[in-house]
Order: C-alpha cells, then sequence, then structure tokens
C-alpha cells in the first residue's frame, strides 16, 4: 500500500509543473514571432541530447558517424519521416564502416 501512495504521490508531482504551463498559455493570445520561435525549441533540445552520442557512437571511425550525422540532416530537412530518416543514416553508417574497414 505505501508504494501505491509513493506513485500517485510521484505522478502528482510531476503532473502539476507540465500542466500548470498548459493551462496558463493556453488562455493567453500568444503573439506569432514567439509562436514561431517555441516551435523550435523541441527539436533544438533534442539535437542537443542526441548529437553528442552520436558523435562519439564510433569512437575510432568518426568520419562514419559524421556521414550518417549528415544523412539523417539532409533526409529531415527534405522529408519529415522519422523512420526514412533513421534507415537511412543507419545504412549510410554501415557502408561507410564497410569502406573503412571495420
Amino acid at each position: 500500500m505505501n508504494n501505491i501512495k509513493i506513485i500517485i504521490g510521484m505522478m502528482i508531482v510531476t503532473f502539476i509543473p507540465r500542466y500548470l504551463p498548459l493551462l496558463a498559455f493556453s488562455r493567453l493570445n500568444i503573439p506569432k514571432p514567439l509562436k514561431k520561435l517555441l516551435r523550435y525549441i523541441f527539436p533544438a533540445a533534442l539535437g542537443a541530447l542526441i548529437l553528442p552520442g552520436a558523435i562519439t557512437a564510433i569512437p575510432n571511425y568518426p568520419a562514419a558517424a559524421a556521414a550518417g550525422i549528415a544523412t539523417a540532416i539532409v533526409c529531415s530537412w527534405f522529408r519529415e519521416e522519422i523512420s526514412l530518416t533513421v534507415f537511412l543514416s543507419v545504412i549510410v553508417t554501415l557502408i561507410s564502416l564497410y569502406l573503412f574497414g571495420y
């Protein structure tokens, strides 16, 4: 029973900071430039979390990692399909590793 109270308490503690900004911003009329800026926060934060790991994923072959990253950037720029982007970047990285003699 004690574990259920802890889980419910953690649920409430994490729900409140997520719900309050949603509640506050839903009633405000946000200017278009700010809306445009807010659209870029999630991809920037995601890139900041993923990019260092992608660069250091293959320590002895940084060119293969760079090829995969470049493929992901180009593919996501022209097509917004995440599965295709991931698939192509993995394939290009594997081909690069094969060409570099891994």
